[in-house]
């Protein structure tokens, strides 16, 4: 069997990506690649030239792509803050966006020994885990409420120890429940938060409609129902200069932040825009005097 250059199915890929619609075909194509090749992307201008069951795994995948199926769904990995996780059928797929939110979460802790940190609405655990990889002298609690989510979320936990991170303390429990975590609150330094956001109805492409699952993307009361509840905790959590990052629809940019700013032991209120400019999520922290 002749070998076929690679660089040439990595173009007709993109081609049918971009066709089908998805967002960024040419990264997609290259990933999926990479993916078959079991090498890192930036390792593909080295293997010039495959054997033809590489291209026709390529081609099956890309075909999956193109109907939508999720690219994480496609390679098992999502990737933020430093460490990928698993994911799969069950449990919302991390979005570059919230990227930010941990990176402002991380500039926090900056200074603050051994500090407390809490990931509500936790999914994969994905934000914990990042945190913990961060700062391995934190002490990391993460919650939800969904058994599938949590169970993604507890073999990523055990792999991300397995490879050397501080443990997270990871719980089932409902964000709205004013008991949850009773017993840190007024000792947490920050609180993240990537809850269910979007309005029902919301315009939403395939990948998310047809593959996130819905109690993990959709909220009541215009998107805003999880979201009080989280600020609610956040401001019996939080200790005196201690922070909150929440992310929120990009139709939320004054909504969210006029909700935060309605708790008086919250501060310095401020939105954040995401990756393309549109308001993706608000900070606050607590008042260190009455």
């Amino acid at each position: 069997m002749k070998r076929q250059p690679l660089r040439l199915a990595i173009l007709e890929a993109t081609r049918i990506l971009e066709a089908a619609g998805v967002e960024s075909p040419r990264n997609d194509a290259e990933l999926l690649a990479a993916h078959v090749l079991g090498v890192e992307r930036g390792r593909l201008p080295l293997v010039p030239l495959v054997d033809p069951p590489v291209i026709d795994a390529i081609g099956q995948l890309v075909a999956q792509r193109a109907k939508r199926v999720p690219l994480q769904y496609l390679t098992g990995w999502a990737a933020l803050g430093g460490i990928t996780v698993d994911v799969g059928p069950g449990v919302f797929i991390p979005r570059p966006e919230t990227e930010l939110v941990f990176e402002w979460g991380r500039s926090l802790l900056k200074g603050r020994e051994y500090p407390l940190v809490v990931d509500l609405c936790t999914g994969s655990g994905v934000l914990a885990l990042a945190v913990a990889h961060a700062r391995p002298d934190a002490v990391v609690y993460a919650v939800d409420v969904d058994p599938h989510a949590l169970a993604w979320a507890r073999h990523n936990a055990d792999a991300r120890a397995a490879a050397g991170d501080t443990p997270i303390r990871l719980y089932s429990g409902d964000v709205g429940d004013p008991t949850i975590f009773a017993e840190l609150d007024g000792l947490v330094d920050l609180v993240l938060c990537n809850p269910p956001y979007v309005p029902p109805g919301g315009d939403l492409p395939p990948e998310v409609v047809d593959h996130d699952p819905p109690q993990a993307v959709f909220a009541a009361d215009g998107g805003l129902a999880v979201i009080r509840q989280v600020i609610a905790t956040a401001a019996r959590l939080l200790k005196p200069g201690g922070g909150v990052a929440i992310e929120h629809d990009d139709t939320h940019g004054s909504a969210v932040p006029s909700l935060v700013a309605a708790r008086k032991v919250l501060t310095d209120v401020a939105d954040h825009p995401d990756l393309a400019g549109r308001p993706r999520f608000v900070t606050a922290r607590r008042a260190t005097s009455p």
